[in-house]
């Protein structure tokens, strides 16, 4: 797999503040390989927009990158640093190998600008054309993503939600970038457009072969997308695995209290549980497990000892409670790549 490998994390640490800091994102690893899917979960404040923010180095004052490394690795180039690239390369990479989705389409299209023009200000950052041209990559790409392309004359106000959605989705790949990373990116359309968006993504993925990283709070609707998922807790990975292992046997509480939070659309009913309590305060974290307060299974040792995450074969979990993993394989990190 390492010759398929696009984007590697290890370590990665962000701290918010200049003199008592709190840690947002908490010594993270993973591996992102072509054509794969990598969801991140996890409830509002558990660090997730802040490692996007990170390893697309948009992040600014007051957050700070303290420690860890991203290295993108181009197709057929040697790796770039992306924590130590200057000003001028980032701007090279940002929407030619590496796009992001903003959280709200609603507020990410600038409001005054014609919603093609946005398009074509990227198209000729980063390709020799002419305007001419841009404009009728502009309709395409739209076209791509099931708008008219004669829309792309439209101001953004004149697009309902789900259309500005998905043609923020439409810019992200303006320039056939390798990497896309998805912050909350169908929060505010309803279900059923929520539905059609991720439907068009995944043809659009499985047809252009680009890398995502799909972040959101709705752990259902990566079962169905990722093939596989990371969940964050107060700034750590506190579970890993693939899509199938996370939903069928989640090995960590604050897992299982997401994926029994939200009703199931097939299989027997169950009761639908909220996880109770609400998320800790990053500047002042408990001791042990930063979850223990809100488990309903904790026990004396969660209380003081903070646990690994210790995986094998792609999955494990940093909890107490878990069946420790066994074998040579078996390793503390924060998280594996896929196997």
């Amino acid at each position: 797999m390492t010759a398929d490998l696009v984007l590697d994390v290890d370590g990665l640490a962000v701290a918010y503040g200049t003199g008592r800091s709190a840690l947002a994102v908490d010594d993270i690893s993973f591996r992102l390989h072509r054509g794969e899917i990598l969801g991140v979960a996890g409830e509002s404040g558990s660090g997730k927009s802040t490692l996007m923010t990170a390893v697309t180095r948009l992040d600014r004052p007051p957050a700070r990158v303290i420690g860890g490394q991203v290295r993108y690795h181009p197709s057929g180039g040697a790796p770039v640093d992306l924590i130590g690239a200057s000003s001028r390369q980032l701007r090279a990479l940002r929407w030619d190998r590496i796009a992001v989705v903003f959280q709200s389409a609603m507020t990410a299209l600038n409001p005054v600008m014609r919603v093609g023009a946005q398009f074509v200000d990227v198209l000729r950052a980063h390709r020799r054309m002419s305007r001419r041209q841009a404009w009728q990559r502009a309709a395409e790409l739209l076209e791509l993503v099931g708008i008219p392309g004669e829309r792309a004359r439209g101001y953004p106000h004149e697009f309902s939600g789900g259309m500005r959605q998905r043609a923020a989705i439409a810019l992200a790949l303006a320039c056939d970038p390798e990497i896309i990373v998805m912050d909350e990116p169908t929060t505010a359309v309803d279900v059923v457009m929520q539905r059609q968006i991720l439907g068009r993504l995944q043809e659009l993925q499985a047809r252009f072969g680009f890398a995502i990283v799909f972040i959101t709070h709705d752990l259902s609707l990566l079962v169905e997308l990722a093939d596989r998922i990371m969940i964050m807790y107060a700034g750590r990975v506190v579970e890993t695995g693939t899509a199938a292992t996370i939903h069928r046997a989640p090995l960590h509480p604050y897992t299982r209290g997401l994926r029994d939070s939200s009703p199931t659309l097939h299989g027997p009913k169950r009761t639908v549980r909220a996880i109770g309590g609400s998320a800790p305060d990053l500047w002042d974290l408990p001791a042990g497990c930063a979850f223990h307060p809100r488990c309903p299974q904790r026990e004396a040792g969660c209380e003081t000892t903070r646990p690994p995450l210790l995986t094998l074969d792609g999955h494990g979990a940093a909890c107490l409670l878990a069946p420790p993993p066994a074998g040579p394989a078996a390793r503390a990190t924060d998280i594996q790549e896929r196997a």
